[in-house]
């Protein structure tokens, strides 16, 4: 059956963009150029930690709570160094300070295979194009910076929204910004419940990368699988 598609929403985390090193590794190579010793892994696991902590006790980046999202970043930042033993509080600020500059770079993120050409292509093809993402007020300038930004008409970050996925509230503004109903949106997105399930849940179409061999989750028709970003088309050629 073909797909009456208008709208194309995005999710960019392993979507679009993917870190180019595990946090432990960036985070402890930016602490090694202010002179301190830190072990990648254990930084890994200490970030980990805090990060769900923070996110447990101060949902989307403390929006409802009168935190800014630089303040919650700079907390988990200087936790995740305090919890892998590093005591010098004036070196956390600057270390803080650097990394939640850095990750508003290109210098952190690369743009996933097929990315790039897919986005285009779907472009070409008349679709209207938004983001969609659990993501702070940093994602403008990152997608900039990774060369991404001007394919699309909005981004709406859960900052911005004040709701993150699943909740079904940030998918209705994204309808809204793009001018479509429901079905006449697919969202694309690499997490079953965050991105393909909740956008189901709003009366959207979706479909979920998810690489092959890349564990076992739950059931979904093949036709709603991209084993590849390339695959998409394939789905919604008009």
């Amino acid at each position: 059956a073909m797909l009456r598609l208008r709208l194309l929403t995005w999710d960019v985390k392993d979507t679009l963009l993917r870190l180019r090193l595990p946090v432990g590794h960036s985070y402890a190579a930016e602490a090694r150029a202010h002179g301190l010793r830190v072990q990648p892994e254990a930084l890994g696991r200490s970030f980990r930690e805090v990060y769900g902590a923070q996110s447990r006790r101060f949902p989307n980046y403390g929006r409802g709570q009168g935190l800014s999202s630089r303040q919650w970043w700079l907390d988990v930042v200087k936790q995740s160094f305090r919890l892998s033993g590093v005591q010098d509080e004036a070196a956390l600020t600057r270390l803080a300070e650097k990394l939640y500059r850095d990750y508003c770079s290109s210098h952190n993120w690369e743009v996933l295979p097929g990315a790039a050409e897919t986005l285009s292509r779907c472009r070409q093809l008349g679709f209207r194009m938004g983001i969609v993402s659990n993501f702070d007020n940093r994602l403008e300038v990152i997608l900039s910076q990774c060369d991404l930004r001007h394919h699309f008409e909005f981004v709406l970050t859960s900052e911005a929204a004040g709701f993150a996925k699943p909740d079904g509230r940030i998918f209705e503004q994204a309808l809204r910004l793009g001018g479509a109903r429901p079905e006449q949106a697919a969202h694309i997105g690499d997490d079953y419940s965050r991105d393909y399930r909740a956008a189901r849940a709003a009366g959207m179409h979706s479909f979920l990368l998810r690489a092959a061999g890349q564990g076992e989750g739950p059931e979904v028709p093949p036709e709603h699988v991209l084993p590849t970003l390339s695959h998409l088309l394939a789905r919604i050629e008009k």
